[in-house]
C-alpha cells in the first residue's frame, strides 16, 4: 500500500487511551480531549472525577503485570483505540544507597512493561487502519537528577521505546513520539517531593528559565499535538516541556 493510503487529515476519530488519569496531567488531558468531543479510555488506579458519557474508566495496577495484560485484552476487544497516552508514573525518590531492591522492577514494570503490554493489544487495529498515535511521559529528571536512581533509569527507558517504535511502526501510519515535562505544580508527584507554596518551591521556580514551574495545562498542549492527526510527519521525537531546564542544571 502506497503512502497516500495513509490517514493524515481530521477525518479520522478514534478513542484515545490515557493511562494514569486519576490526578494532574493526566486529568487534565482527559479533561481537555472530553471537551474536544474524544472518546476516552482511561486506565488508573483510582477514578478521576470527571463525568462524560464518552469517558470510560478502568480501574488496574499497571505496575501489575498479570492485571495490565487481562486489561489490555479488555480495551482492545471493547473500544476503538487508535491513539494511546501512557502518562501513568510514579517516582520513588531515593538516594543511591537508599535504593531499595524492588524500586527499579516496579518502575519499569509501571514505565516501560505496561507500556509494551497496552501497545501489543492496540497494535494489530492500528496497523490494519493504518493509523496511529503514541505518546510516552517520560520527564526531564531522564537527564539525570539527584534520587532519581530507578525513576530516571525507566524514564530514559521510555525514549528508546519510543524510537524503537518509531522506526518499526513509521510505514504503517503510526507515529511514536515523547513529552518530557519538567517541574509540574498541580500534580500529586510533583507535591510528594517538593510541597505547595512553599519556599523550595518558589526557589525552583526562580531557577527555571522562564522563572515559573509549568502546569498540567502545558504538558497536554504538548500531547495534543503529537496526537493530532495532522502530526504524521513527526516521529521518534522528545519534546522537554520544562521551561528551559533540560538547558542547564535543575536542583529540586
Amino acid at each position: 500500500m502506497s503512502s497516500a493510503a495513509l490517514i493524515t487529515g481530521t477525518e479520522h476519530r478514534g478513542a484515545v487511551l490515557v493511562t494514569g488519569t486519576s490526578t494532574g496531567i493526566g486529568r487534565v488531558l482527559c479533561e481537555r480531549l472530553l471537551a474536544q468531543g474524544r472518546e476516552v479510555v482511561a486506565l488508573a488506579r483510582r477514578p478521576s472525577g470527571l463525568q462524560s458519557a464518552r469517558l470510560h474508566e478502568l480501574s488496574v495496577d499497571l505496575a501489575d503485570a498479570a492485571a495490565t495484560a487481562q486489561a489490555a485484552a479488555e480495551v482492545a476487544q471493547r473500544f476503538a483505540i487508535d491513539t494511546f497516552v501512557h502518562n501513568a508514573g510514579i517516582i520513588r525518590p531515593a538516594l543511591l544507597a537508599d535504593v531499595q531492591p524492588d524500586d527499579l522492577p516496579t518502575l519499569s514494570r509501571l514505565h516501560l512493561g505496561s507500556a509494551i503490554t497496552l501497545m501489543q493489544a492496540l497494535l494489530p487495529r492500528m496497523r490494519a487502519q493504518r493509523f496511529g498515535r503514541v505518546v510516552l511521559m517520560s520527564s526531564r529528571g531522564a537527564l539525570g537528577l539527584a534520587t532519581r536512581s530507578a525513576y530516571a533509569a525507566t524514564k530514559a527507558g521510555m525514549v528508546g521505546l519510543a524510537r524503537t517504535w518509531a522506526l518499526e511502526l513509521a510505514a504503517d501510519g503510526i507515529t511514536v513520539n515523547v513529552v518530557a515535562p519538567g517541574p509540574i505544580r498541580g500534580t500529586e508527584m510533583f507535591h510528594a517531593v517538593v510541597p505547595a507554596e512553599s519556599e523550595r518551591e518558589a526557589r525552583l521556580a526562580a531557577a527555571i528559565p522562564v522563572q515559573r514551574l509549568g502546569t498540567p495545562d502545558d504538558v497536554a498542549r504538548a500531547v495534543e499535538f503529537f496526537i493530532a492527526p495532522e502530526a504524521g510527519f513527526v516521529t521518534g521525537q522528545v519534546l522537554y516541556v520544562c521551561g528551559g531546564a533540560s538547558v542547564g542544571t535543575l536542583v529540586i
